[in-house]
């Protein structure tokens, strides 16, 4: 699925075939704090706020983001739109492998595993 950005996606299903495996990869989420509780994928996710991002810019990109632009990273958010737009900060400012997860954290509660809540 296209998104607006032009960056590649990910289906929910293909990310959690990924964590299933062991892969290595980092899995970003740009939703805010208070979203946490709503729905969340548990541990091994790195918070980076699209609003700190809007703030701080690459000031904000986390220390296991920035240590290595060339590793894989699956960013998401509730739907897709703020990740898609996330990932296409990204690798406009040099990361190389940055791919958005298609349809957010709602996909993933439709798709693999409703666990993660809903809002």
């Amino acid at each position: 699925m296209a998104n607006q950005f032009g960056v590649p996606e990910i289906s929910p299903a293909d990310v959690d075939a990924k964590r299933q495996a062991g892969e290595n990869f980092l899995l970003v989420d740009v939703r805010e704090p208070h979203e946490l509780n709503m729905a969340n994928l548990g541990d091994g996710v790195i918070l980076m706020p699209l609003s700190q991002l809007a703030a701080q810019r690459l000031e904000a990109v986390p220390e296991e983001v920035s240590a290595d632009k060339d590793a894989e990273i699956v960013v998401f958010c509730h739907h897709g739109a703020r990740s898609a737009q996330v990932a296409a900060f990204l690798r406009g400012n040099g990361w190389t492998n940055v791919i958005n997860m298609q349809g957010g954290i709602h996909m993933w509660a439709s798709t693999v595993s409703s666990d993660v809540g809903v809002y």
